[in-house]
């Protein structure tokens, strides 16, 4: 018989929970990007000068509007897919976990943009010089406000990299989750359990931070501009001159010691709420 699908909104929950913990690691990766602060400590040093320790969670409702929305619906066309292209019980070859982390990480970045750029304007606005920030009070009235005095079309500003980041993070952080947990039970290294959860998260969220750097940093440069701006392509083309290749780099440290938590947290819980509805459903519950 087979298994029922576990309810949609357990990977929203998770990201949620973990975004949450880790939002003051992603706010100091995002003001390195755009504000070009130099390094993390210095900056999150910056950022707690200059707005109390809460500052560190500035623009937190963006972030839970980007998990509640894009990280629910990649988790669970990820789970779709991977259910309608593999239908048996065999394990399931990487290439069909790599389709499954494309179509969802593209499809769900595509879709939710929105969520994405107002999490980086809120979270990069402080660092900004006065007359340049945004000013945005909560992440509704920020997309309200942006497609009140920039056009709905800003909604989908910086689509392409973000696109691109999407599909490549969910590769390797959730595909690479499966693959790399799958590894780790199939060679008899550890037991299906949190430490078997731990290091298969922790070894995605490196292999995905590295391989996310170059779109993540062209998202938040594109993103956190004001009016059409330059192109993306002229963006790469400015940036490779001036800084060269380690430009495309810049906020790998906070990236990946962001990711870190991040992705252990969200799999640690994620693992846990399925967990718990697969006890709820054999007292004879019904509800999910």
């Amino acid at each position: 018989m087979k298994k029922k699908p576990y309810p949609l909104w357990l990977g929203g929950i998770a990201a949620s929970v973990a975004g949450l913990c880790t939002h003051p690691l992603d706010l100091t990766k995002v003001r390195m990007q755009v504000a070009g602060d130099k390094g993390l400590l210095l900056s999150m040093r910056k950022t707690v000068a200059n707005e109390g320790i809460l500052g560190l969670w500035g623009g937190g409702t963006g972030t839970l509007l980007r998990q509640m929305t894009y990280s629910m619906m990649r988790f669970a066309i990820y789970d779709t897919v991977k259910a309608k292209i593999h239908t048996d019980s065999s394990p399931m070859p990487v290439w069909k976990l790599v389709a499954a982390g494309s179509v969802a990480g593209s499809v769900s970045a595509g879709i939710c943009n929105p969520g994405e750029i107002i999490m980086v304007r809120m979270q990069g606005d402080k660092a900004k010089p006065v007359e340049k920030r945004y000013g945005y009070r909560n992440s509704i009235q920020g997309l309200y406000r942006m497609a009140r005095e920039e056009g709905l079309a800003t909604w989908y500003k910086g689509v392409g990299p973000n696109v691109v980041r999407g599909l490549t993070m969910n590769v390797f952080q959730i595909g690479g989750y499966d693959v790399f947990k799958a590894e780790i039970i199939k060679n008899n290294l550890l037991a299906d359990g949190p430490v078997c959860h731990f290091m298969a998260s922790f070894a995605a969220a490196t292999a995905a931070a590295t391989a996310c750097a170059p779109a993540d940093v062209m998202k938040s440069l594109v993103m956190s501009s004001q009016g059409a701006g330059p192109g993306v392509f002229t963006l790469i083309k400015d940036a490779y001159a001036n800084h060269g290749v380690k430009f495309f780099f810049r906020g790998w440290t906070p990236a990946w010691i962001r990711l870190q938590p991040t992705t252990i947290i969200t799999f640690l819980v994620l693992e846990q709420l399925k967990g718990g509805v697969d006890r709820y459903r054999k007292t004879g519950g019904t509800l999910m």
